[in-house]
């Protein structure tokens, strides 16, 4: 099931053990090397000013009141996740990143994603073109196998158009 990104934050994270809040999410933690959502930051609520992580596979389940985990214990400090370092460092972020094709044609931005639940992948970015090329202010949906590459200010994907063979053409029968 995809969930869009609206949707994966501000939202209470409930432990099993003591069945009451204890932590709100805050925003997501996103891999840009394969789309993946690794964690999400949160707001204790024990500890005001304390940001911890919420890592994807301490998830429990998810239900549109929150996020259900066994307890606390599964909020980590950033300082103590080591093997996410490089990730948190980049703070990837695609909402808001220019989207262009391989061959440099200016397709839109990122408006929105949606991910799916149980893998926790990115599969959708919804992209919206300037009003220039879409006068009927729709967007494009692309799918995460058209995607060719993740860069710091932009994401390559797949031309979108390209020319149909002659035998491919469809023939009335």
């Amino acid at each position: 099931m995809l969930i869009l990104s609206k949707d994966l934050v501000n939202k209470q994270v409930l432990s099993l053990r003591t069945n009451t809040p204890i932590a709100s999410v805050v925003r997501p933690i996103i891999n840009p090397n394969n789309l993946k959502i690794e964690g999400f930051y949160c707001l204790d609520r024990y500890h005001k000013k304390s940001q911890l992580i919420l890592l994807h596979q301490d998830i429990r389940e998810i239900l549109p009141t929150g996020y259900i985990v066994n307890d606390h214990d599964v909020l980590s400090p950033v300082e103590d996740l080591i093997r996410l370092k490089e990730i948190l460092n980049i703070n990837f972020e695609p909402v808001g990143k220019q989207v262009e094709t391989i061959s440099g044609q200016k397709v839109g931005k990122v408006t929105d994603y949606a991910g799916e639940i149980e893998s926790m992948f990115i599969q959708k970015l919804y992209v919206t073109q300037p009003i220039y090329k879409n006068f009927s202010g729709g967007s494009l949906i692309i799918d995460r196998s058209q995607i060719n590459e993740i860069t710091p200010k932009r994401i390559i994907i797949n031309d979108l158009l390209d020319a149909v063979p002659a035998q491919a053409k469809a023939s009335i029968v």
